[in-house]
């Protein structure tokens, strides 16, 4: 798919302060002030991102009311449930829950609901067939529970209070709870929205950590350290795709400097599995390897497996755990690739549908486990928003995905009277639907569609930091780069534009990578490069040279030793206008 290459325009003056601040390379200045880091002051908080800048939970409406139904949970020995979602900001939350609590020494049991029998969220059936059995007085949900207005209302008929911690959008009235803690309600001034379900849940730990401090619960007891968690926090935030910028960042970047040292038996087991244990994990590693791994548990088995390999106290029993969600990941993987071949197999039929604003796809036998991985493919082939939806019988299942620029949930939302259930996020949601209705949803959520999008968002942006020249690029630069990590959503990892670039040598590698030593054109006889480019179609042959090539520029990392790489993103062999600034 072609791009449109966007030249960023860094104001000069905000670049030229950073750089003499920050002593670093004007690339570097260039890319923090594209991120909206225009002082010194916000450049230093941004890469110190330590604890100690995060916001006090305080602000998160109800807290303090669940703090103190949960204080008193702990201090007089009731019967905890933890109910959390089976994907991994849910699994995650889940077990961080599960251990900050029974590190306090309360009577605490979790619950992670299976995906294709019961389906999402808190219902009134678990009150019957889980907590009443178990003997629970308080019920604590984890990543779920803002949508759960009749399970919270059979949970108070049979005498269990319920805290809900959510980061979902949701809609008035709320669950009649005794403390709802989303920080998307509308009168919740915390600015925490960006949290994801597992940062909802750290918040919970925090204020309650401190409300037993007060009480003096800790005397003569170990209080437990925090920052050990943040590993967990770190997981569940990247691989919910949230931005990762203020609080989501400082908790990613603690999270992934846990990882480096792997205390917990169930992630090193996780990165042994996952073709990584030699190395120090990153952002992409947890959205790439980890992930879908502790995510194939829920996808297309049951997301308990995530909870107890997190939780995991030996190697042993680590190894065990991991294998088996490694077995699931390639399973998802064949599952994967059979619904998406029936949808290519589709739009082969009818290429008229790609001229659409949305795409909407429906099956019966598509595993439900994997329609959201398979929308995520869709869009990222066809930049469209895409739902898919497996039926099954006279009922829908559907996993929509958004562009950016686009607020999917609210597309979804002008659809409802189509729907039966609608829940989640900007950028992605899930949905139930009656089969018959499809038809009508199909159309009413490409008028929705084209009434919120403008043309040109159809068109995927390569927004381009700065222009680079390789004879600039060296080690100093490179770990000062490394030092705006981790990215993601809302924290791209910087892009760089160089011209005129001569191809010394290129080589294919693997499944379509090409290999390559690159050199600044005009820089006779000057340092070369090496590059990498993934996913080069195999027909394309490299050219001598290239008038513009966009670029990262990382640190590769192998066997012990480490060497400056950039990683091609695109080229463009003859000039092109299909580029601004």
């Amino acid at each position: 798919m072609k791009k449109h290459w966007h030249l960023l325009a860094a104001d000069a003056s905000v670049v030229g302060r950073l750089t003499q601040s920050l002593h670093c390379h004007p690339a570097v200045a260039a890319a923090l002030a594209n991120r909206c880091i225009d002082s010194p002051e916000k450049a230093h908080s941004f890469l110190s991102a330590s604890l100690a800048e995060l916001r006090p939970p305080t602000g998160l409406k109800d807290i303090d009311k669940a703090v103190a139904r949960l204080a008193r949970a702990v201090t007089s020995g009731e019967t905890i449930l933890l109910f959390g979602d089976y994907d991994v900001d849910g699994t995650t939350a889940t077990a961080l829950l599960l251990e900050f609590l029974k590190s306090c020494g309360a009577t605490v049991s979790y619950y992670i609901p299976h995906r294709l029998r019961e389906g999402y969220g808190l219902q009134p059936r678990h009150l019957a067939e889980v907590a009443l059995p178990r003997g629970a007085t308080l019920l604590i949900t984890a990543d779920c529970g803002s949508g759960s207005h009749s399970a919270v209302a059979a949970a108070r008929a049979a005498g269990i209070d319920v805290i809900v911690t959510d980061h979902h959008n949701l809609a008035e009235p709320l669950p009649a709870a005794v403390a709802v803690v989303n920080p998307k309600r509308r009168d919740c001034p915390s600015g925490l929205g960006h949290l994801a379900g597992v940062g909802v849940a750290f918040c919970l730990v925090i204020a309650l950590r401190k409300r037993l401090r007060e009480a003096g619960f800790w005397e003569g007891r170990t209080e437990p350290n925090l920052r050990a968690l943040c590993d967990l926090v770190a997981l569940g935030t990247i691989a919910d795709v949230v931005p990762l910028v203020a609080d989501n960042r400082i908790l990613a970047k603690t999270g992934l400097d846990l990882l480096g040292g792997v205390r917990r038996p169930g992630l090193a087991a996780l990165m042994e599995a996952s073709g990584i244990a030699d190395r120090r994990a990153g952002a992409e590693d947890v959205a790439f390897r980890l992930g879908p791994r502790l995510n194939a548990a829920g996808r297309i088995g049951h997301g308990s497996l995530s909870v107890e390999l997190l939780t995991a106290g030996s190697r042993e029993r680590a190894r065990s755990l991991a294998q088996q969600l490694n077995a699931l990941n390639t399973q998802r993987r064949q599952l994967e690739k059979a619904v998406l071949q029936e949808i290519d197999a589709q739009i082969d039929r009818r290429p008229e549908l790609l001229a659409r604003c949305s795409l909407v796809f429906a099956g019966s036998g598509w595993h439900e486990g994997v329609i959201g991985v398979v929308a995520s493919r869709i869009m990222e082939r066809c930049y469209r928003p895409v739902v898919v939806i497996a039926v099954n019988g006279g009922h829908g299942r559907g996993s929509a995905r958004g562009i950016p620029g686009m607020d999917l949930y609210a597309c979804l939302a002008d659809c409802k009277s189509r729907l039966q259930e609608l829940g989640g996020h900007p950028q992605a949601a899930g949905l139930r639907i009656a089969a018959d209705q499809i038809p009508a949803f199909r159309a009413a959520f490409e008028e929705s569609v084209g009434r919120a999008c403008r043309p040109e968002l159809f068109t995927p942006v390569l927004p381009i930091d700065a222009v680079l020249s390789l004879d600039d690029i060296s080690e100093p630069l490179a770990d000062q780069l490394e030092r705006l990590a981790p990215y993601g959503a809302g924290n791209p990892e910087p892009l760089f534009l160089a011209r005129d670039v001569l191809v010394v040598s290129c080589a294919r590698v693997g499944a379509g990578h090409r290999r390559l030593l690159l050199r600044q054109a005009a820089s006779r006889g000057g340092p070369c490069l090496r590059a990498i480019q993934f996913n080069a179609a195999p027909e394309e042959e490299a050219p001598a040279r290239f008038e513009r090539m966009a670029f990262h520029l990382r640190w590769n990392h192998w066997n012990g030793s480490r060497s400056l790489q950039a990683v091609v993103v695109g080229t463009q062999p003859t000039p092109s206008a299909a580029m601004t600034a």
